[in-house]
């Protein structure tokens, strides 16, 4: 799954969506607001991936989804640092951290603390870890700026950038979070809808193999809203393709933009 040397880059763009004219935020009993950015409320924001961003790593990868920038990368696998009893299974290393401007408060914000383990969980369970035992995979993600949905982008650069260092996977494994806006559901929250939302999804999954890898539930849910999350597995279903074809699983061909 890893890129050929020598081979420039991949990168994949689709197409931006249209602005319109936009409202202030909501009023907590709208229902007929606009969102912010000017997108319908089940639209992703224009994504921007790149793979083999970072030279001096065994895989890497750099994503843009709105203003959220991330870059991960991959070392491994490795020996392990730490003295350790011979395993059948490879150990996988996480990390999440912020850059000092990434957000308008300096430094990582409390709600952030959990983002390693929670990308170790969403990761852990598609890297087929006996291919390496007795070894180490470290996952470095920074986020450079965020815009908010700033973990479901983490993850699924993460996964481009695993598949980049060459190491097994079942599935790649691409996220998305949703956020729940007095009676309306938003897919792609920015950070002003999230500091909005009465409560917050976040799903992750293998998409290929119908498995759910993370799921993250915040806030408070009505049972509508509830029967409504399927909507994030389609909107996975809708990108995952083309992330399949930026790891170079289809032996490179080339890019094609999607609306």
């Amino acid at each position: 799954m890893a890129g050929k040397p020598g081979t420039t880059p991949t990168t994949y763009s689709p197409s931006p969506t249209t602005q319109k004219t936009r409202k202030p935020i909501f009023n907590k009993d709208d229902v007929d607001w606009v969102r912010p950015d000017g997108r319908g409320f089940h639209q992703c924001r224009p994504a921007f991936f790149r793979t083999g961003a970072v030279n001096a790593a065994s895989g890497s990868a750099y994503a843009e989804f709105g203003n959220t920038k991330v870059i991960v990368s991959v070392f491994g696998p490795r020996e392990s640092k730490k003295a350790m009893m011979y395993s059948d299974i490879g150990r996988l290393n996480c990390s999440v951290s912020y850059t000092t401007f990434a957000t308008l408060v300096r430094g990582q914000g409390s709600e952030h603390k959990d983002f390693s383990s929670m990308l170790h969980k969403s990761l852990e369970g598609a890297i087929i870890l006996e291919t390496f035992p007795k070894t180490t995979v470290d996952v470095f993600a920074l986020v450079l700026e965020s815009g908010g949905s700033d973990l479901p982008v983490v993850i699924s650069c993460a996964s481009l950038a695993l598949a980049d260092a060459g190491i097994l996977m079942h599935d790649l494994v691409a996220s998305v979070s949703l956020s729940c806006l007095g009676k309306n559901l938003v897919i792609d929250p920015i950070l002003e809808e999230e500091s909005y939302q009465d409560g917050g999804l976040l799903i992750t999954c293998m998409p290929s193999r119908y498995e759910v890898t993370q799921l993250t539930v915040t806030g408070e849910w009505s049972t509508p809203k509830i029967n409504e999350v399927s909507l994030s597995t389609g909107i996975i279903a809708y990108f995952y393709p083309h992330l399949e074809e930026l790891c170079c699983i289809r032996e490179w061909n080339e890019l094609h933009d999607f609306v």
